[in-house]
C-alpha cells in the first residue's frame, strides 16, 4: 500500500558519476580574498547612507582602472573555481556606468558562491564591455581532463548589460559568451548584445553536458542551448534559440521557439507566465543612496519587466533593512524583524540553532553572495508565518549534523493558509542542501503550507557527492533526506523546480490547483538494495507525486532521471504518480536512464521502461491523460 505522511495527507550525482554516464552519450558535437575596493567600501564612512556590507562585498566604481577591477575578479575566481564545498562567499556590485573598453574589455569569470550584479535602477545603467563567463570545470589530469559543467553550481548574474567583446581571446573563446552551468545558477535582468550566448562550453575538451539553469527578465541575443539537459527561460526576449537535450521550457518569452514538434525538438512553450514576481535587487538612486526594489507580483505576463520604465513594484530604502553578518545572533536578527525591519544577509555561512522567524506581511529577506543558513541542533533555520507578501531571495539553506524536521517552512501545517493571490509569498533563488560540505540530516527540505505561494527557481538537493568521504551505502544511511519539497498549500505556483536524490518522494504536491513550469529530478543514486527503495509494496518512490485527494493540478515540461549506480538492479515503478482526475494534467513529461537502474513507466503505468537498453534516450509522454 502507499505510505502516507504523518499529517494524514496523501504523500505523494555523484556528479562525476553522472558525468561518466553522460559522457557515453557524447559522440559529437580556499582562501578569502580581501580587495582594495571591498575594504574601502567597508571602512570609509558612507556619504549617502552606504551600509557596511562587510569585506566579502566589493563595490566597483566606473572610475576605477579596468586593470584593478580585473585583478580583483581574477583573484577571487582563482580561489573559487574549484571551491565547490567551501565556505567562502562573495558579492561583486557595480555602480552605474560603463566598465571596459573595446581596447581593454573586462573579462569576468565566475566561480562558486559568487554573485555579479549591477546597482542600476535598470539593467542598462551598468554596461560591461567584455564578457561574464563560466567554463567547463576540469577535474583530472592537472586541469586538462574530465572537463564538464555538471557540477558548476551556486553562482548569480543579474541587473546589468553585457556588450560582448572578445578582444584578446583565442578564436574558439571569441565565438560566444559562455555560460556553462548547472543547478543553483540564475541569470536575471540582463541585456546582452554584441554577440552570441552559449549555455555550454564547447572550447574546453570539446562539447560537454551541462545540467540545467534558469534565465528570467532578460533580453538575449542568438542563444545556443547546446548540451543543456533542461532549462527554463521565463519572461524574456530572445533573438533566436537553438538546440536542446531533454526538456527546454519557455514561459512568457518573446521569440521563443514553437513547441509543435515535441519531442523533436524537446521544447515546451507557454505564451505567458501565469504568475510571476521578479527577484528583489539592490540599486542606487539618483542621489547615490542604496535601496532595494521589490517587484510586484503579476499575472499572465510576457517579455521583460523593464522595457517601458521601472519594474513595477515598491522601493524600500536600505535603512529599513537590518544588514546582518554571520557573527550576528538569531536572537538579534529576530528582534530586528519583530520591529518591522527587513533582513539583508551579507555573504557568509550562518549557524542557525533556532529559527529565524518571519512573522510580518511584506517582509523581505535578501541574501547577497549566496548567504548560507546552516541548521544547528536540529533547528528549522527559516520559518515564515501564514502572512502575505513575504519575499525570500538569494538564500541557501543547509541541513546540519542533527536532523531537522524542515529546513524552510512557509505557513503553519493545518493553519489557515493565509497568503494572497495578488501578493503571494515568494521564494526566488532559494537553494537547499542535505550533505555535500558536511553531513546533513533533514526529514523535509522545503514545506509550503500557505496558499498562493510562488516558488521562482529553487534547487532542493540531497547531495550525491561531497567532502564527507562516504561510500554510497554509507551516504544512504548518514545523509538523511526523506522528502525534498512538500506542497500542502492550495494555488501554489512553481517556475523552475529542481529537486534531486531524496530518499522517498522528491516532490509531494498535496495542495489543490497547483502549477509547475519546468520540473527536473534525479532519483537517488545510492539505495543499497531494492528493499531500501520500496514504498510499501510498490517498487520505489516516484520523482513527482500529486496527492490522491488533489483534483486540479498542471505540470509543464518535466523529467525524472535514474542512475542507480550503487545497485543497478533497482527498479522504480513510475517516474510520476498522479490521481486520475479530470483537472490533473501533465504536459510534455519524460523519464531517462543515465546508465544504471530502471524506471518501469513514465506515469501511472503508462510509458515504456527507461532502462539500460536505451541509455540517454528519453521516454516521452506528450500529454497525460491523452487529449
Amino acid at each position: 500500500m502507499m505510505t502516507q505522511r504523518p499529517d494524514g495527507r496523501d504523500p505523494a550525482r555523484r556528479r562525476p558519476g553522472r558525468a561518466f554516464a553522460l559522457g557515453l552519450m557524447l559522440t559529437a558535437a580556499a582562501t578569502t580574498t580581501t580587495t582594495t575596493a571591498a575594504s574601502a567600501t567597508a571602512a570609509t564612512p558612507p556619504r549617502h547612507g552606504t551600509p557596511n556590507f562587510g569585506a566579502n562585498v566589493t563595490v566597483f566604481d566606473p572610475g576605477m582602472p579596468v586593470e584593478e577591477i580585473q585583478a580583483t575578479l581574477d583573484a577571487t575566481h582563482a580561489a573559487q573555481v574549484d571551491n565547490e564545498m567551501g565556505t567562502q562567499r562573495y558579492s561583486f556590485l557595480f555602480k552605474p556606468g560603463t566598465y571596459g573598453t573595446a581596447a581593454n574589455p573586462l573579462q569576468i569569470k565566475v566561480g562558486y558562491y559568487t554573485e555579479i550584479a549591477g546597482l542600476g535602477a535598470s539593467p542598462t545603467d551598468v554596461v560591461i564591455n567584455g564578457k561574464v563567463e563560466v567554463y567547463n570545470r576540469c577535474l583530472a589530469d592537472e586541469g586538462t581532463g574530465n572537463c564538464l559543467a555538471l557540477v558548476n553550481f551556486w553562482r548569480t548574474l543579474s541587473n546589468l548589460s553585457i556588450n560582448i567583446d572578445a578582444a584578446g581571446q583565442d578564436d574558439c573563446r571569441a565565438s560566444a559568451n559562455f555560460w556553462a552551468v548547472s543547478q543553483a545558477v540564475s541569470m536575471r535582468r540582463l541585456d546582452i548584445t554584441g554577440g552570441g550566448l552559449s549555455l555550454m562550453d564547447y572550447c574546453t575538451a570539446g562539447p560537454q553536458y551541462a545540467s540545467g539553469g534558469f534565465i528570467a527578465d532578460s533580453r538575449l541575443p542568438a542563444t545556443t542551448n547546446g548540451s543543456q539537459q533542461q532549462w527554463l527561460t521565463r519572461n524574456s526576449e530572445v533573438e533566436s534559440w537553438s538546440n536542446g537535450v531533454w526538456n527546454q521550457v519557455f514561459a512568457g518569452v518573446v521569440g521563443a521557439p514553437d513547441d509543435a514538434g515535441f519531442p523533436v525538438p524537446p521544447y515546451t512553450t507557454l505564451d505567458t507566465t501565469p504568475v510571476s514576481r521578479e527577484k528583489p535587487y539592490l540599486f542606487l538612486d539618483a542621489r547615490g543612496r542604496y535601496n532595494v526594489r521589490v517587484p510586484a507580483a503579476r499575472t499572465n505576463t510576457r517579455g521583460v519587466s523593464w522595457a517601458d520604465g521601472p519594474t513595477p513594484g515598491r522601493t524600500v530604502p536600505i535603512a529599513d533593512f537590518f544588514v546582518a553578518k554571520p557573527s550576528d545572533s538569531v536572537r538579534d536578527i529576530n528582534k530586528q524583524l519583530a520591529r518591522g525591519r527587513h533582513l539583508l544577509l551579507t555573504p557568509g555561512v550562518y549557524d542557525i540553532a533556532r529559527s529565524i522567524e518571519v512573522k510580518r506581511p511584506d517582509t523581505v529577506v535578501l541574501g547577497l553572495g549566496h548567504a548560507t543558513l546552516t541548521a544547528a541542533k536540529g533547528s528549522v533555520p527559516l520559518d515564515v508565518a501564514d502572512v502575505p507578501g513575504v519575499v525570500i531571495a538569494g538564500v541557501t539553506i543547509d541541513a546540519g549534523l542533527q536532523k531537522s524536521p524542515v529546513l524552510l517552512r512557509v505557513g503553519t501545517k493545518h493553519g489557515h493558509g493565509h497568503s494572497s493571490a495578488p501578493n503571494p509569498t515568494t521564494l526566488s533563488d532559494v537553494y537547499f542542501r542535505v550533505g555535500g560540505p558536511h553531513v546533513g540530516k533533514a526529514d523535509t527540505a522545503l514545506e509550503v503550507n500557505s496558499d498562493d505561494v510562488l516558488i521562482d527557481h529553487t534547487w532542493v538537493w540531497r547531495a550525491d557527492h561531497g567532502v564527507e568521504g562516504f561510500t554510497d551505502t554509507e551516504r544512504w544511511n548518514t545523509n538523511i533526506g526523506r522528502y525534498g519539497a512538500v506542497i500542502n498549500g492550495d494555488h501554489v505556483t512553481a517556475t523552475g523546480l529542481f529537486v534531486e536524490h531524496f530518499q522517498r518522494y522528491n516532490t509531494v504536491w498535496n495542495g489543490d490547483d497547483g502549477t509547475t513550469i519546468l520540473y527536473q529530478n534525479e532519483l537517488p543514486y545510492d539505495p543499497p538494495t531494492q528493499a531500501d527503495w520500496m514504498n510499501g509494496d510498490v517498487e520505489g518512490w516516484a520523482g513527482y507525486k500529486v496527492g490522491d485527494r488533489v483534483r486540479t493540478h498542471t505540470l509543464y515540461g518535466a523529467g525524472v532521471y535514474v542512475f542507480n549506480q550503487n545497485n543497478p538492479a533497482i527498479h522504480t515503478e513510475n517516474g510520476f504518480e498522479v490521481p486520475e482526475a479530470r483537472g490533473v494534467r501533465l504536459h510534455h513529461i519524460m523519464t531517462v536512464n543515465l546508465s544504471a537502474g530502471t524506471i518501469d513507466h513514465v506515469v501511472n503505468g503508462l510509458g515504456d521502461p527507461a532502462d539500460t537498453t536505451r541509455i540517454g534516450a528519453p521516454v516521452y509522454v506528450a500529454d497525460y491523460p491523452a487529449p
